[in-house]
């Protein structure tokens, strides 16, 4: 008799935690939509080191102690907190620009980011450098622009101002209220 109820308190915990397994299934909707409710990331990486590749070549470096992933938001956008590096290699493979700064926002579906506090970006080539507060950067067009204060050195030159834009290379600029010197070479005619 104590043989028999005790397999059918076993049978019935048995049937009582399958029944508990299946009745514990969530929706990922569900899940999404409630993330995005509470302004909650769907993901966190720590210590994060993504490599960018287009055709098998390096194209990019990403190197941060935290990211966020919004991208159950529906203007789906990554977060930065804790700043951000970030290395783009030329065509040989080589460093081209180094961008830094101290937070940055990076939008999923337009490409489009802002990094903010003590952004540097640095040319290895050209050996020029762009000093700035808040900086954004199209991914798509290669593109810098901010309408903060900024300076821009290369090896003989300091230029000062509010307001740049030029390619991701630090070349073609568009310079806004500027100070200071530039040494320029006359062109044979």
């Amino acid at each position: 008799m104590k043989a028999s109820k005790k397999n059918i308190f076993t049978s019935i915990a048995a049937i009582f935690m399958v029944a508990m397994f299946f009745s514990c299934t969530n929706d990922t909707k569900k899940v999404r939509d409630f993330l995005a409710d509470k302004n909650l990331p769907i993901a966190i990486g720590k210590d994060v080191f993504h490599v960018y590749k287009d055709s098998g070549k390096v194209t990019s470096k990403l190197v941060t102690p935290i990211l966020k992933d919004f991208t159950n938001k529906g203007h789906p956008y990554n977060e930065f907190p804790k700043g951000i590096k970030i290395v783009t290699y030329d065509n040989d493979g080589k460093d081209s620009t180094t961008i830094t700064g101290n937070y940055a926002l990076s939008y999923t579906s337009t490409r489009v980011s802002e990094i903010k506090g003590n952004v540097v970006v640095f040319n290895h080539t050209s050996e020029r450098r762009l000093e700035t507060n808040q900086l954004f950067w199209d991914q798509r067009e290669k593109y810098f622009f901010t309408e903060d204060g900024f300076r821009v050195t290369n090896i003989t030159d300091t230029i000062s101002g509010f307001g740049f834009e030029s390619k991701q290379d630090l070349s073609k600029w568009l310079l806004k209220d500027i100070t200071g010197g530039v040494e320029v070479q006359k062109e044979e005619l």
